[in-house]
């Protein structure tokens, strides 16, 4: 029989959160391996604030992550609390301007940067039935790809790093706290030769949500709306829905309309909702990204949560595992500092909508100050 092999810690998960932890685990001289499932789908469309190159500076990746293949964003465009449309540049960005990222690329050159740093990655393998020993390590199989071969390894920590889902942290007893419904419906575009190569991304709201488009690195265009997933426009969005309710917006249609509008292609549904774990760390596990805590896109800081979260739990795994008792806790304190910022911010935003005060999606975040909670 094969010898078990032995890491300080597995991270779970290979975007940006599983790979921020990995890169300050094995900086700080840990054994590291990295876990990519790779499954679900393809993340399309998703921006990237400006601040992130001060977290990519300090996990040392931000010229190989952040060259060629992205597409500036040099603003932002809203139509919201009015049909007036309002711009916001990036010129008194003291971090210069945000990027629409080509996702996969971004993750897969983090990946790469953790490799090259020091830390094994497993692309294509999943984490499964992970089992705290009586000696305080882990066991864990590694599954490679849907009937592939499975192997088992033996680490110290695991990071859980596997999105909404949680899956280690919540096998391991923590609890998902939901805030809200929100559901988006997203579709990508083909390129239009005749569309103005506007790179700011566009939000605009309407009595049942709001809408979000971007034009891509690959000169696709996704648009994207956000309504609650138990409301009746959650309920519509087949081809031809989804496309006459695009085509009534006031300003997102103008940039949709130079590309192809085909009814045939209906759009996607995916999760998008504010959640967050009753506690971030246990015996042996830390959770980070939005495993941890996931916000709504309309904060534009998903990415940049991760980052951030990926980096700090890296740090207190280190010192956990040196013998610091409160590492953990300062890490889960950083959590809930961010998350309260995002609660205020939430509800700031959504304040500023007033329109449609008795529309069930405003009443519910803009009434006792939840978060959308039906």
């Amino acid at each position: 029989m094969s010898p078990v092999p032995d890491y300080d810690v597995v991270v779970a998960g290979g975007g940006p959160a599983g790979c921020a932890a990995a890169l300050a685990l094995v900086r700080a001289g840990r054994t590291v391996l990295l876990a990519d499932a790779g499954t679900g789908p393809p993340k399309t469309g998703e921006a990237l604030v400006s601040a992130a190159r001060l977290l990519l500076a300090d996990l040392g990746v931000e010229r190989p992550v952040l060259g060629s293949g992205h597409l500036p964003c040099h603003g932002t465009l809203s139509a919201w609390g009015s049909a007036e449309l309002r711009a916001v540049d990036s010129l008194r960005d003291p971090y210069g301007h945000g990027w629409h990222l080509d996702r996969p690329l971004f993750d897969g050159r983090l990946r790469a940067a953790a490799r090259t740093a020091g830390a094994e990655v497993a692309e294509h393998t999943g984490v499964r039935r992970p089992a705290r020993q009586p000696d305080g390590t882990w066991h864990l199989a590694l599954r490679e790809g849907a009937g592939g071969g499975e192997r088992t390894v033996r680490c110290r920590w695991v990071v859980d790093a596997t999105g909404r889902g949680a899956a280690i942290a919540v096998r391991s007893g923590a609890r998902r706290r939901t805030g809200d419904r929100l559901t988006a419906f997203h579709l990508t575009l083909d390129p239009a030769p005749q569309a103005p190569a506007d790179g700011r991304s566009l939000v605009e709201s309407d009595r049942d949500g709001w809408w979000y488009t971007a034009l891509l690195p690959s000169r696709h265009r996704l648009v994207a709306y956000f309504t609650d997933a138990d409301l009746p426009a959650a309920a519509t969005h087949d081809a031809e829905r989804f496309r006459t309710r695009l085509l009534a917006t006031r300003h997102l249609s103008h940039r949709a309309r130079p590309h192809a509008l085909t009814p045939a292609r209906p759009p996607r549904r995916a999760p998008a909702h504010s959640a967050h774990l009753d506690r971030v760390h246990g015996d042996g596990w830390t959770a980070a990204g939005d495993a941890a805590a996931a916000f709504d896109p309309l904060s534009s800081q998903g990415i940049l949560t991760a980052l951030y979260t990926g980096l700090n739990a890296g740090r207190a795994v280190h010192a956990r595992l040196r013998g610091d008792r409160a590492a953990l806790p300062r890490y889960a304190a950083q959590i809930a500092t961010a998350r309260a910022a995002y609660r205020h911010g939430h509800r700031t935003v959504h304040a500023q909508e007033t329109r449609w005060p008795e529309q069930p999606f405003w009443a519910r975040r803009q009434r006792g100050g939840a978060l959308g909670a039906p």
